[in-house]
C-alpha cells in the first residue's frame, strides 16, 4: 500500500460517523469500566486519553496512588474532585472478589484506535481470537515490559476491556496502543503493505522460530501473530502471514500457554535486536 493510499483510507475513515462498534467489529456496549488495583488505576489516571469519572479509595491507597502516578509521569491533579474516600469493605461491595488494593476507578473505555494509527510502530503483537482476559492481560503486561508498541485483537471472540484484564496487565493496558479490528485478514494485509514482516506461530508446517528471526532485518517493523488457546490461528490468518514459525520445546511438554509463548518470543526478539542472539 502506498503512503497516499493509506492517507486516503485514513481520511475516509475519519469522515465516517464515529461508531466504535463498526470500526472494531464489536456491538456498541456500555462504555463504563471499573478498574482496580494500584498499578492499573495509576496508569489509567496518568493516561490523558482516559475519561475519568470517580475514584473510590482508602486513605492509604490514595497516598500510594499519588506516588505511583507521579512515578510514571502522570498528573495526580486529574483526580481533583473525583475522589470518594472509602473503606476496604465499601470497595469489596463495588468490586466483588477482586484484589483491589483499596482502589477502584470508574472510567470510560479507552477511545478506539484505527490500525492506521499504528503504522509507525516497530513491534506489534496480534491475537487471533484469544478469549481469556487473564491471558490477554498477561500478554499486555509482557508486551509493555518488552517494548511492544501496539496490540491488535479481533473485534469478536476477544475480551472486552474490564477490571480483570486491566489488573492482570498491571497498568499495561494504558501504556500500549490497543486496536480492535473487524477483519483480521485485511488488517494483516494492511500491515504487510506498510512494510511489516508478519510472522505467525503455528506448530505445524513451519520453521523453527530461531531460524526465521535470525534472518529477519532488525530495522524492519515486525508483527507477531498468535492463535487462540485451543485452535491456534485460523486458516485465513495463517495464509496472510509472510512466514510461519514454531517454538520447539526441549522438555516432555511440547506446548505453552499463549501468554507464556508471547513472553518467551518477545524476549528472544529483544535479544536478537540487541545483537545478543545469533
Amino acid at each position: 500500500m502506498t503512503k497516499n493510499r493509506s492517507q486516503k483510507q485514513k481520511k475516509a475513515r475519519q469522515a465516517a460517523p464515529a461508531d466504535q462498534g463498526s470500526r472494531s467489529g464489536r456491538k456498541p456496549q456500555d462504555d463504563i469500566v471499573r478498574i482496580f488495583g494500584i498499578h492499573a488505576v495509576a496508569s489509567a489516571v496518568a493516561n490523558p486519553r482516559r475519561d475519568l469519572i470517580r475514584l473510590h479509595a482508602t486513605t492509604n491507597a490514595q497516598a500510594r496512588l499519588v506516588d505511583e502516578i507521579r512515578k510514571i509521569g502522570g498528573n495526580p491533579a486529574r483526580l481533583d474532585g473525583l475522589v470518594e474516600t472509602a473503606s476496604p469493605k465499601d470497595i469489596d461491595t463495588l468490586a466483588r472478589d477482586a484484589v483491589h488494593q483499596g482502589a477502584l476507578l470508574v472510567t470510560r473505555n479507552l477511545p478506539a484506535l484505527d490500525i492506521s494509527d499504528i503504522y509507525d510502530s516497530k513491534l506489534v503483537v496480534i491475537l487471533d481470537q484469544v478469549t481469556d482476559p487473564h491471558n490477554v492481560g498477561a500478554i499486555i503486561r509482557s508486551s509493555v515490559a518488552l517494548g511492544v508498541e501496539a496490540l491488535i485483537m479481533t473485534g469478536r471472540h476477544s475480551p472486552e476491556e474490564s477490571g480483570i484484564l486491566a489488573k492482570t496487565a498491571s497498568g499495561g493496558l494504558d501504556l500500549i496502543s490497543m486496536v480492535s479490528v473487524p477483519n483480521l485478514a485485511r488488517a494483516l494485509d494492511d500491515l504487510a503493505d506498510n512494510g511489516f514482516d508478519v510472522l505467525g506461530f503455528d506448530s505445524e508446517e513451519s520453521e523453527p522460530f530461531e531460524t526465521i528471526i535470525a534472518k529477519q532485518d532488525a530495522n524492519r517493523p515486525l508483527a507477531l501473530v498468535f492463535g487462540s488457546e485451543g485452535k491456534g490461528m485460523r486458516r485465513l490468518t495463517r495464509e496472510k502471514c509472510t512466514a510461519l514459525a514454531r517454538l520447539d520445546m526441549p522438555g516432555p511438554i511440547k506446548s505453552l500457554n499463549v501468554s507464556n509463548a508471547v513472553a518467551m518470543t518477545l524476549y528472544a526478539v529483544k535479544l536478537m535486536r540487541d545483537g545478543l542472539l545469533k
